[in-house]
């Protein structure tokens, strides 16, 4: 089941494809494209720009160029945490640092910033963001926050085990590339966002922190925040200054006119992945369901439910009299606060916290990233069964220990069962794939 579990992961993989989604919404035809439910000629404007940036801003940028090619070219600025694997005319592109903002984020926030500047109404913007964009594009409100200390509040901020959505509440109200800022700093010209989503439908003024979306968040919420987690004495004295009384600056909400020429749509997110996800597992010959609930649940609430969840749809079957192997797939992100200095991620750190529960079960469990990142490691995620703790102990590998280290990229390298992709050029949600056999849990 180990193997079957990894070939609907990357069988996942393949089907979420950027390229033919944006191909899709566009829609071109000779001069013309759609955005949503308006048609726009591409032949009224005198500039076409186009900001990348995220974990899928190198395929992306790749698809509109192909989309608008021959007939029209763009000025176009490109953020990837990785070199582009091949140069593209007409864009700038820089490296930027994730998941802490490197000199290279700082620079091409600015860059960025003074490009939409200088874009007026005979200019057309596309915007196409996918998640990683909060750290690869950055630039301070207060000139004062030095990259360093912005460096600190970034690893402060992902290591306090608050969710995303209110770690991106904190980012917002300190930096000019987020909250909607991107938006309000080209307010006359026609600007179309397309994404591809790592958060929950509703919330995608999440991604990459909202740069082009009026924010629903207030400064109050972010004073909140800080003293919920108690972050305010954490903090560099420069970025602490920034929330001082009377320092803040309020992001642009719904009726700012920045967002009068602002289109906005979902390339790619969690429908797309879940549908994939289904289609591959039932195609193994697994009853599978989907069970999106556990989204920013603490790793071990999330594990704890989800095997519940696996357990009562296999004795379902059996009750049933079929006896068919049952898959539950869920995507989200979970909370996983680190506390210790091993190398990891969420998912590898779900995936260890499974392991003990599974222990001498038909059960297998695969969480990764379909970003292929997972945390600080160079691993998309890890996979374990029944068998997995009795082989980790057999190695003199002590689960719990790498656990509370938050090593667990190391503890299932060791046992060869870290999920390796690379990055993939998407990023869509992380994807938890959970198996079973009726009657043999």
């Amino acid at each position: 089941m180990k193997q079957t579990a990894q070939r609907v992961f990357y069988q996942t993989l393949q089907a979420i494809d950027i390229a033919r989604a944006l191909e899709r919404k566009l829609a071109r035809r000779g001069s013309r494209i759609q955005a949503g439910e308006s048609t726009i000629d591409l032949r009224e404007f005198e500039t076409i720009v186009a900001i990348a940036f995220g974990k899928a801003s190198c395929t992306m940028a790749e698809a509109l160029a192909r989309i608008l090619a021959p007939e029209f070219g763009l000025e176009g600025i490109l953020v990837a945490p990785v070199e582009p694997p091949r140069a593209l005319a007409g864009w700038q592109s820089f490296v930027g640092g994730h998941p802490l903002p490197n000199a290279a984020s700082f620079v091409a926030g600015r860059t960025i910033v003074e490009r939409l500047r200088r874009c007026d109404e005979r200019t057309l913007i596309f915007f196409l963001i996918s998640g990683g964009g909060s750290s690869l594009v950055e630039l301070p409100l207060d000139p004062s926050v030095t990259l360093d200390d912005f460096r600190k509040l970034h690893r402060t901020l992902v290591t306090c085990g608050a969710p995303i959505d209110e770690i991106n509440t904190i980012r917002k109200h300190v930096s000019a590339t987020k909250g909607g800022r991107l938006a309000a700093a080209a307010p006359r010209s026609m600007k179309l966002t397309f994404v591809v989503s790592d958060v929950p439908p509703g919330k995608e003024s999440a991604i990459a922190s909202g740069p082009t979306v009026s924010d629903p968040t207030t400064i109050q919420d972010a004073e909140r925040i800080l003293s919920d987690y108690d972050l305010f004495a954490q903090l560099p004295d420069s970025v602490r200054a920034a929330f001082g009384p009377h320092a803040m600056r309020e992001t642009p909400k719904e009726n700012d006119p920045a967002f009068t020429l602002s289109r906005f749509e979902v390339l790619l997110g969690l429908h797309e992945l879940t549908h994939a996800a289904h289609h591959a597992s039932e195609a193994e010959g697994y009853v599978s369901v989907c069970d999106n609930s556990t989204d920013d649940w603490p790793v071990e609430k999330a594990a704890d439910y989800l095997l519940a969840r696996l357990d009562r749809l296999a004795k379902a079957e059996e009750d049933a009299g079929h006896g068919r192997p049952v898959a539950v797939l869920a995507d989200g992100e979970i909370s996983c606060p680190v506390t210790g200095d091993g190398a990891g991620g969420r998912n590898s750190s779900f995936v260890l916290a499974c392991v003990p529960k599974i222990a001498g079960k038909d059960i297998t469990v695969l969480s990764a990233g379909t970003d292929g990142i997972d945390g600080n490691s160079p691993a998309a995620g890890a996979v374990a069964d029944g068998e997995t703790l009795a082989r980790a102990r057999a190695a003199g590998l002590d689960a719990g220990d790498f656990f509370r280290r938050s090593d667990a990229y190391t503890f299932f390298s060791r046992l060869d069962d870290a999920i390796l992709t690379g990055p993939t050029g998407n990023n869509l949600r992380d994807l938890r794939i959970l198996l079973a056999r009726p009657g043999r849990r």
